[in-house]
């Protein structure tokens, strides 16, 4: 195979691949039930690396807070970013944001902002007054560079219930 038909190939391979890897995680959950709150954890990548040389392929990352009840508001009280480290980098969050039903917010990480690493994360706090559907939070990264880009997604975990 000449070069060119040799990065084609690598790259529908690794297309396919990471194509595959959210597939994976997007497929339905069994119904979690209500909640009151819960402490979320979503990862949220500065960069991911690619080549012999673990060359750096920033991205920009956007956390997704999607209220999934119809009828009740949730209040987002806590939204800090953390490095690969653990350390908290920023709080998005100077006071607490109210979602009415099936309204949505975003908190975003600039592809110019490298401070989290390969392993930075969010960690997000929610209440609700009454039990509710449990909101849905993602991670979403996505990049550019040249010809080339990247997009995935991450989903959030629930680490402690209210």
């Amino acid at each position: 195979m000449n070069l060119p038909t040799r990065f084609w190939f690598f790259f529908v391979i690794c297309l396919l691949a990471l194509l595959g890897l959210p597939l994976s995680t997007a497929q339905a959950a069994p119904e979690e039930g209500l909640s009151r709150g819960q402490l979320v954890y979503v990862p949220v990548y500065s960069h991911v690396y690619h080549g012999d040389q673990e060359k750096k392929f920033l991205l920009t990352g956007i956390v997704s807070i999607r209220n999934t009840d119809p009828n009740h508001a949730i209040t987002i009280m806590l939204a800090d970013y953390y490095d690969s480290d653990g350390k908290v980098i920023k709080s998005y969050l100077p006071k607490p944001l109210t979602l009415n039903p099936m309204a949505s917010s975003r908190f975003i990480v600039k592809e110019s902002d490298t401070k989290g690493g390969s392993g930075a994360n969010f960690l997000v706090e929610w209440r609700a007054e009454t039990e509710v559907n449990e909101p849905i939070m993602e991670g979403v990264m996505i990049g550019a560079a040249g010809q080339q880009g990247i997009s995935f997604t991450s989903r959030g975990k629930a680490i402690k219930k209210r």
